[in-house]
């Protein structure tokens, strides 16, 4: 039986560089170059939903969604951009092809849940 660890021909496989390296990031940077404003415009403008209400006499669901959308931007924004750029500077072999199409996918999640979230607000 014949492990990975020990075989050279997979080793040498993993070593090589991965002609498609660049795909996820360069997908990853163009749909969010999409998803981030209109996640920050819309996260930004989500506060008018409590005008009919006031800020005092909201129904817990949207109090709690926009508390969902403001904690997604303040932590999920810097930790999306720390997933690109980690996407895009792990070494382009063939060992690094997954952790590349991961980080590169979840640096567009929290664009994706702020999105979501906003669209699908709770009545005042």
């Amino acid at each position: 039986m014949r492990h990975e660890h020990t075989d050279p021909a997979a080793r040498r496989y993993r070593a090589e560089p991965d002609p498609r390296a660049r795909v996820a990031p360069a997908v990853a940077t163009c749909l969010g170059a999409l998803l981030m404003p209109a996640a920050l415009l819309f996260g930004a403008l989500s506060p008018m939903a409590t005008d009919s209400c006031g800020p005092d006499n909201c129904s817990r669901a949207l109090t709690t969604a926009l508390s969902v959308i403001w904690g997604t931007v303040l932590y999920g924004g810097p930790a999306a951009t720390v997933a690109w750029l980690a996407s895009w500077l792990l070494p382009r072999t063939r060992r690094w092809s997954v952790p590349r199409a991961w980080l590169a996918g979840l640096s567009l999640l929290p664009w994706l849940v702020v999105l979501a979230v906003v669209f699908n607000l709770p009545a005042g």
